[in-house]
């Protein structure tokens, strides 16, 4: 039986302690201010890209992490994990050229190794899930195929709902006006995001925060319907407070796993949503 380790990206949004108990490397997106570059959730996290932002007064942009940086992840877990073969589970090539950089340190840098690459289609904990699914099949002695097989199925049963605190950062980076921007602002519209095409795309728009989180919540419910829900996450960026109120609306509305995973959406991902950004992935029964 091989040996199966599991290797992802930060754009999973997988808190480090998930991850170690699993043996999964996370291969950080990086965040460019300029010439300097900083790696996600090694050199900067949400609250710290954001007191950048403040004080700089601009955007950095984001990249995909190099072959290099997956090669290396690669190698290690061959030579310190004894893996036999890999799996790398990436983050959404609809928003990512992760999947390109990790093809081609499998294909170019590493072309005799046992290295199996899959676009998950999807983010943050819609591909952690996924990430987090292989991992289990592949520590039960599941075979390649079957591992990426489970990890598929449970992605097409993966929801998200979030609600946008702020439109301020998507103005700043150009993705909608900021006369459209100052207008929501006014207006306290509150964007409702779901992964849909392998994108966070808008769902609905929502006035005030209280509302915005009562229909994500309700948005949720309908999506479960009577299927159990398998695992949850409360994602959030730079919002702690935010995460344990949603979390207390979440349990008091519907039936829940007893474990929740908290986790921040990391750098990668947030530079675009703002801090304040709150919501809920879940994977429901088949």
């Amino acid at each position: 039986m091989k040996k199966i380790a599991i290797v992802t990206d930060t754009d999973a949004s997988l808190p480090a302690a998930l991850a170690a108990k699993f043996n999964i490397r996370q291969v950080p997106i990086t965040i460019h201010f300029g010439d300097e570059v900083l790696e996600s959730e090694i050199d900067i996290t949400d609250k710290a890209l954001f007191e950048r932002i403040e004080k700089d007064g601009y955007l950095p942009t984001t990249a995909a992490p190099s072959p290099g940086k997956f090669a290396e992840a690669y190698q290690a877990a061959f030579e310190e994990d004894g893996a036999d073969a890999i799996i790398c589970l990436v983050v959404s090539g609809e928003v990512s050229a992760t999947y390109d950089s990790a093809l081609i340190a499998a294909n170019e840098l590493m072309p005799d190794r046992d290295i199996t690459v899959v676009d998950t289609l999807s983010l943050t904990m819609g591909q952690g899930f996924q990430v987090l699914a292989a991992a289990e099949a592949a520590a039960a002695g599941a075979s390649i195929e079957e591992a990426i097989k489970q990890a598929k199925r449970v992605g097409e049963n993966t929801h998200l709902f979030a609600a946008l605190s702020t439109l301020k950062f998507l103005a700043m980076s150009g993705r909608v006006g900021n006369i459209a921007a100052g207008m929501a602002a006014m207006l306290n519209i509150k964007p409702i995001l779901t992964i849909r095409n392998g994108t966070l795309d808008m769902l609905e728009k929502v006035r005030t925060r209280k509302k915005a989180w009562a229909r994500a919540i309700e948005l949720a419910k309908e999506a479960a319907g009577s299927k159990q829900i398998q695992r949850m996450s409360i994602v959030h960026v730079d919002a702690h407070e935010y995460a344990e109120e949603f979390e207390a609306l979440l349990r008091a509305s519907m039936e829940c796993p007893e474990e929740i995973i908290v986790t921040g959406l990391t750098a990668g991902l947030s530079v675009h949503s703002g801090p304040g950004f709150v919501g809920v992935a879940f994977v429901s029964g088949e």
